[in-house]
């Protein structure tokens, strides 16, 4: 490895770049493009020693300077295929920055059916009109935020540092990421959509209608997914109206006798219907984006009995599934509610519907649990994510209320935690020194990413801004900020890699050594440090997320092995693990990987989620309740990714056998997406590889995943299950 020289009048060199931009030096930069130049140590080192002494003469430098210096240096040692390769190296880079920046050859990519555009978003079906117009204009916006984003941060992207996310919509498009809507607003207050004022419904019928017209247009008004908070307390009193409404009727035609139970019960097939068609219509809908809008309702809280009804039918709808052939829904993702006295333990009141959650998680993958004690642990306050994962930080208004509906997500910024590593080469110093200068590098992408949002106009949104749906109803000439300041608001600082990342010190296998772990949470809180001194000085909630990385798994990934090339248990897998998890590849039991990823949410309040794998368990809830209850008091937000393939031509189900040419039936061969329903956690949402493909990175992860929980381990976990229930009902007898 080249070093540079220890000279202390390098640190406070000054560099400025083309675009004007000034920042510090950093001499392992050098030493990269040495490296990959084939020179011998020895000139290697020389270079290097001579180039230190230069410039440690002076107090500032431009990058064509330092290139000019360089080559120098070369052509002085006689090194004219270096010269040439370092010319080659940087064209390419300047040609790379100019593509990305030409609306022409976007489009191309996109016309050339390159599949890093196509299947960038597993939501989004490139086959269909509305997805290919969306992604025509997606790909002539990308070129333009590329012109439009400061000259680092947009080669920072370009380059694989950092990632813009959604850059398809911004920075084109001054709109927010993701949101809590404020159906409590809307439905009680009424709204505007289009060219009609829409009344306050009267009846739970009425209002999953316009529930699913508000996500529509919430959708399509912004670009990241958008969430439900607490549906079953939210609709009970539109459920309400319809009992009273059959109470009345009852009274005309039921003897007394029965006109509660008669109310009742039509009142219960009122709801059954209403929360059917508002899956259904979920499903159906298309956004201005060309695909499904990213959906979460959660529920769970409610107790009495219409709240009680809603989430039994929103489990049992689940349960039975989609159309003729009982398809698994992808949308709207449900995250069901566990709360200690109300259904965690047997004796609790709505113990009954936790079963039911269990019996549909070991069906549909969803519910994913919120714990509710420690969410407000983590976040301090109690509220579901918006989309599949990103999390709103407690916060009181100007009269001391507590307020999460009507909140939204600015954006977010990636950063590519592996390559840092990478570049430092087991140098825990120079390590910290780079993390800092690309962390420097996304807080300029997100200030930036601030002031952008905040030139949109309530008009662009009306519905977000004006009738309620961000909590407010802003005049046409008030600011938007009004909705984003003073921490209302959040904008993401997201990883990706920890694994890799830490794997690059201590090998592959450093999950069970403290140290490694320590360094992962000291990386990881480093990060929130950040994210904390960011609002101090500007009243905007910076948050630390830990990024889904969908198509970035692959992306940041291919970049590495592009710039340093395939290594072992790094760039070789050809994906980058997601966000803080345990390596996708091997077998700790559940209670081992919750045990292990833990430590890293209170940190990454902004977004986290954990999730352990499972083979078929419909025939063993009990071992899959066993983890919930477990899980309740170590982590805030758990996923279940279990084995519910089904093959259509041979009734296969179970798990489906990842290839080249997709997910296919282990029994019979059968990939046609037609005759089989394959459902995947893609990441913090589910998704159907056969009918919407992913990108190759995300498809080989999703191949590699190993079970935590294999079928030799169920009858050990249904075990400690059933001591834990006696526990629980030898502690209700003492308390009796």
């Amino acid at each position: 490895m080249v070093q540079a020289i220890e000279n202390n009048q390098l640190k406070q060199l000054t560099v400025i770049k083309q675009s004007g931009e000034a920042m510090a030096f950093y001499a392992y930069k050098i030493d990269f493009i040495l490296e990959h130049l084939n020179l011998s140590t020895e000139t290697a080192q020389a270079i290097m020693a001579e180039l230190t002494e230069t410039l440690a003469k002076a107090k500032k430098v431009t990058t064509s300077e330092i290139r000019t210096l360089l080559n120098a240096c070369l052509e002085k040692h006689g090194e004219e295929e270096a010269i040439n390769q370092y010319q080659t190296y940087w064209e390419k880079d300047k040609q790379k920055f100019a593509d990305a920046s030409n609306v022409q050859k976007r489009i191309e990519k996109l016309f050339d059916k390159d599949a890093s555009v196509v299947h960038e978003n597993a939501n989004k079906d490139s086959r269909v009109f509305n997805t290919q117009r969306d992604l025509e204009a997606g790909a002539a916006s990308r070129a333009l935020g590329m012109q439009m984003l400061p000259k680092m941060v947009a080669k920072g992207h370009m380059r694989g540092d950092i990632h813009w996310h959604d850059l398809d919509y911004s920075p084109v498009t001054p709109a927010t990421n993701c949101c809590l809507i404020d159906f409590d607003n809307l439905l009680n207050n009424g709204y505007k959509i289009g060219n009609a004022w829409v009344d306050s419904p009267n009846s739970i019928q009425t209002a999953t209608a316009q529930m699913s017209q508000i996500i529509a247009n919430v959708a399509s008004s912004q670009y990241g997914g958008c969430s439900a908070n607490r549906i079953d307390q939210l609709l009970a009193p539109f459920a309400k109206k319809n009992y009273d409404k059959h109470l009345v009727d009852a009274k005309n035609w039921v003897t007394e006798e029965k006109q509660e139970e008669y109310a009742k019960a039509k009142t219960k097939k009122d709801i059954y219907d209403a929360m059917q068609a508002l899956e259904y219509e979920i499903n159906t809908l298309y956004s201005s984006q060309g695909q499904t809008p990213f959906t979460t309702i959660n529920f769970g809280l409610g107790t009495n009995w219409i709240e009680r009804e809603i989430q039994k039918a929103i489990l049992q709808i689940r349960i039975k599934g989609l159309g003729k052939e009982r398809r698994t829904a992808i949308f709207p993702k449900l995250t069901f509610t566990v709360k200690r006295g109300l259904n965690l333990n047997p004796n609790d009141p709505n113990y009954d519907i936790k079963q039911l959650a269990l019996e549909c998680s070991t069906k549909r993958m969803y519910p994913d649990l919120l714990m509710y004690d420690k969410i407000i642990d983590i976040t301090g306050s109690f509220k579901t994510p918006m989309g599949c994962r990103s999390f709103l930080q407690g916060w009181e208004d100007e009269n001391g209320q507590e307020v999460n509906s009507g909140r939204m997500n600015l954006g977010v910024v990636t950063v590519n935690l592996p390559r840092i590593s990478l570049f430092a080469k087991q140098n825990k110093e120079l390590f910290w020194q780079i993390f800092d200068e690309k962390i420097a590098l996304t807080h300029q992408a997100l200030a930036y990413r601030i002031e952008r949002t905040k030139e949109a106009v309530p008009e662009n949104a009306p519905l977000l801004y004006m009738y309620g749906a961000f909590g407010k109803r802003l005049k046409k000439t008030d600011s938007v900020d009004e909705v984003f300041k003073n921490g209302r608001a959040t904008v993401s600082l997201g990883y990706i890699g920890l694994y890799e990342t830490v794997a690059a010190f201590y090998g592959s296998n450093w999950e069970g050594n403290q140290e490694a772990h320590d360094f992962a949470e000291e990386i990881v809180k480093r990060m929130h440090d950040y994210c904390v001194e960011w609002e101090k000085e500007s009243g905007y909630h910076y948050s630390l997320y830990s990024t889904p990385a969908e198509s970035l798994t692959d992306t940041f990934c291919e970049a590495d092995i592009e710039k340093f090339g395939k290594i072992e248990d790094i760039t070789e897998k050809e994906y980058y693990t997601n966000s803080f998890h345990y390596d996708v590849r091997k077998h700790p039991t559940p209670f081992d990987k919750i045990s292990f990823e833990e430590a890293f949410p209170k940190y990454a309040a902004g977004g986290f989620i954990h999730y352990c794998e499972y083979p078929n368990l419909r025939q063993n809830p009990q071992a899959l309740e066993a983890v919930w209850d477990w899980a309740y008091d170590h982590v805030g937000y758990l996923g279940t990714n279990t084995s519910i393939d089904k093959c259509f031509k041979c009734g296969f189900s179970g798990d489906f056998k990842a290839t080249a040419k997709g997910f296919e039936c282990p029994q019979c061969g059968n990939h046609d997406p037609q005759m089989c329903d394959v459902v995947k956690r893609t990441c913090g949402y589910l998704g159907n590889p056969q009918q919407r493909p992913m990108v190759h990175g995300r498809h080989v992860e999703i191949a590699a995943r190993a079970k935590h929980l294999t079928q030799e381990m169920i009858t050990d976990v249904a075990s400690y299950q059933k001591t834990k229930q006696s526990d629980a009902q030898r502690m209700d007898r003492r308390r009796a």
